[in-house]
């Protein structure tokens, strides 16, 4: 990757309290269009340390985010990745997702067969981040051949000619999942796979759950702020009980230690996000509250749970709920 490195203040990069002193190195070239873009995002201060110690010095490890649905895995590796103008290939895995589709293919380019490479091999060439979403919904038998790669082996591509690909030092793996790579326990998460252990044994683990109710509510805060609405203390106080009927919801679709959970949704931080949203485009509804919680979450689930859903929101809100 042919591009200045710079060391980046971890305070006032990442909106933290950190000692000036505390710096991290990424890039100075911040047009790149591989670099994701930069949104309003709350970092913790847990989940930072982890990611920045991995892209500092992985010590021949890949990262590994494991958590439920929408609890911010990739979009924290991304908004880090904007931060640092460093550049990320994505892929999202599915269970027909060839190790060769990751590497790259011959394709039609102006008039004749050339071979395109795929994120993996522009990711290893150029040192970006590579982002493998739902890994553990792939074949393991596909993701063996990443064992090599992540050891620092150079990429061997036979169908290009045995074209050999260095990893440039900057070449960082990631993976996400909702699973740890040992399947999915509680059923919930359709078409997980169990990983094979010596291809897990290469990842370090990090664990991304739904955040706490003060950042939730400053996450909230932010978005109603960028559509021009005023927090005030009714608004403070509607926020606060939405985001009580969000951890009800989470607790029950988590269950007890037999992991069996009573409900088969679960209110996300993205989808908290989008009930907020609904809840302002819908405010003229005669509820909007209930009205834009069907649409962000509860049409989706059976009927008796979504009546389930609507009892705990109702015994939250008391008087507001039907108002």
């Amino acid at each position: 990757m042919n591009t200045q490195t710079k060391k980046f203040p971890i305070g006032s990069t990442f909106g933290i309290q950190a000692p000036a002193a505390m710096m991290v190195e990424g890039f100075e070239e911040d047009q790149h269009p591989s670099i994701p873009a930069k949104k309003e995002y709350l970092f913790r201060n847990e989940h930072l340390r982890d990611v920045l110690a991995f892209l500092a010095n992985p010590l021949g490890d890949a990262l590994y985010l494991t958590g439920p649905t929408g609890s911010g895995k990739t979009s924290l590796i991304c908004q880090v990745a904007s931060r640092l103008n460093w550049p990320v290939q994505q892929a999202t895995c599915h269970g027909r997702l060839e190790l060769n589709d990751l590497i790259g293919q011959f394709m039609l380019v102006n008039g004749s067969m050339t071979f395109v490479h795929g994120p993996l091999a522009q990711a290893v060439l150029h040192g970006h981040l590579l982002i493998l979403n739902e890994i553990d919904l792939m074949d393991p038998s596909e993701l063996a051949g990443l064992n090599d790669i992540i050891e620092g082996q150079p990429l061997m591509i036979p169908q290009n000619g045995g074209e050999v690909i260095k990893p440039d030092p900057k070449f960082r793996l990631i993976a996400t999942g909702n699973s740890a790579g040992q399947g999915d326990q509680s059923g919930l998460y359709q078409g997980v796979m169990q990983q094979n252990l010596a291809f897990l044994d290469r990842f370090r683990l990090m664990e991304v759950g739904y955040p706490e109710a003060s950042v939730e509510k400053d996450i909230l805060k932010s978005v109603l702020a960028s559509m021009g609405i005023p927090v005030d203390s009714v608004m403070e106080t509607l926020t606060d009980k939405m985001i009580q009927v969000a951890n009800e919801i989470r607790r029950l679709f988590i269950g007890g230690t037999d992991g069996s959970g009573e409900l088969s949704v679960t209110m996300s931080t993205r989808t908290l996000i989008r009930w907020t949203n609904l809840m302002i485009a819908y405010k003229r509804a005669p509820n909007a509250l209930a009205y834009s919680l069907d649409r962000a979450l509860t049409l989706r689930a059976e009927p008796a749970q979504r009546e389930a859903i609507h009892r705990i929101a109702q015994d939250v809100f008391g008087d507001a709920w039907s108002n």
